[in-house]
């Protein structure tokens, strides 16, 4: 009887408990000179941390609260080959951070994709415990050549991560994607709030879908159209830009001093980059809080204004998104009202991919 009732206990633990029980002693571990870091264009040499997502130089430019979000590794994944039949993750994070509307998961837990013919498939989540974490992703795999991409958390940052394959397997880094990337400057939305995992932030998910890099400058609270960010930006030559800062420019006035400065800032080096504005959406609240809503629509207006006054004054390749349907019509896409869950994210990614269409800035065979 004493033995069943251990049993009874323990068996909790092994469904559940992935993140020690299933680990394997016969597993090597493996760092940075085995797998591509994506989602960056910064080298390590100019950061203070490899999964930073601005230079080191950047830290006395931009405001504090600027500089502590982008020690987030939002947007960022490595990808890697392996024969091995099980694929493990060590990583540690730097804050061990908690939300109350957002899962831990998307905040600081690691997702794994492999290559499945042409599409990226969702495998498994390693979920945080802590500063150090560790996880079986998968096991009992046939031992064959595979792609795998780990994208990292959206909320934290990462100190460290190591891959960890069978011994008797080997890992490999892959050739470089040579598809120029997508820019993507905004808010806590942008930064993946409140994803439910990694791979559900929308970037992550454009990124998967049209096999590109997205670089994601989403400052929680803080993506306000400054021109730091916007210097940053220029120096790169992505496909194109995506301008996602509307929830955060607090007033029609901010609207209207910074989105021509955003661009003649961007376009002192890329002249004729393509850059996508979107408008703000109308949160749920707003149905029935007029004052909210006048305060939105007001802005929205104020963004339209300057598109307009920028084409009237000749400027290429500047494009307007309506955020209307963006992430459905039922107002089921958010955790809050405002923040998307992976429902709304979806959604979202569909919505900008079609513009992008449409607008002719990606072309989907």
């Amino acid at each position: 009887m004493k033995k069943l009732l251990f049993f009874l206990m323990l068996g909790p633990l092994v469904s559940f408990g992935q993140n020690y029980s299933l680990i394997s002693k016969d597993i090597n571990y493996f760092g940075k000179d085995f797998f591509r870091l994506e989602g960056t264009l910064i080298p390590d040499s100019l950061k203070e941390n490899r999964y930073d997502r601005l230079p080191i130089s950047y830290k006395e430019i931009v405001r504090e609260p600027v500089w502590d979000l982008s020690k987030s590794s939002a947007g960022m994944s490595i990808r890697f080959l392996s024969n091995s039949k099980s694929i493990n993750v060590k990583w540690t994070i730097l804050n061990n951070l908690k939300m109350n509307h957002m899962a831990e998961t998307g905040i600081k837990g690691v997702d794994l994709y492999f290559k499945n013919k042409d599409n990226w498939q969702y495998l498994n989540t390693g979920r945080p415990d802590g500063i150090k974490n560790e996880s079986t992703l998968i096991n009992n795999m046939s031992e064959e050549m595979r792609e795998f991409k780990i994208f990292l958390p959206l909320y934290d940052g990462v100190v460290n991560i190591e891959v960890g394959i069978d011994s008797n397997s080997v890992i490999k880094k892959p050739l470089k994607n040579r598809n120029k990337p997508i820019i993507f400057y905004g808010t806590s939305i942008t930064q993946g709030g409140c994803a439910s995992r990694p791979g559900m932030a929308h970037t992550n998910i454009i990124s998967r879908k049209l096999d590109l890099d997205c670089i994601n400058f989403g400052f929680s609270g803080n993506g306000r159209m400054e021109q730091p960010i916007a210097k940053l930006m220029s120096e790169s030559k992505p496909l194109f830009y995506v301008i996602e800062c509307m929830p955060n420019m607090e007033n029609q006035e901010n609207v209207t001093n910074k989105t021509i400065p955003l661009v003649n800032t961007i376009r002192e080096n890329n002249p004729e980059a393509p850059i996508v504005f979107v408008e703000n959406f109308i949160p749920t609240s707003p149905i029935l809080d007029e004052k909210r809503e006048n305060e939105i629509r007001g802005m929205n207006l104020a963004l339209k204004t300057e598109y307009q006054k920028m084409i009237s004054e000749g400027y290429n390749n500047i494009f307007y998104i309506e955020s209307k349907n963006a992430i459905g019509n039922d107002n089921e896409g958010t955790v809050d009202g405002v923040h998307f869950t992976d429902l709304g994210f979806l959604r979202y990614a569909d919505f900008l991919i079609d513009k992008f269409v449409e607008f002719g800035l990606i072309d989907i065979k």
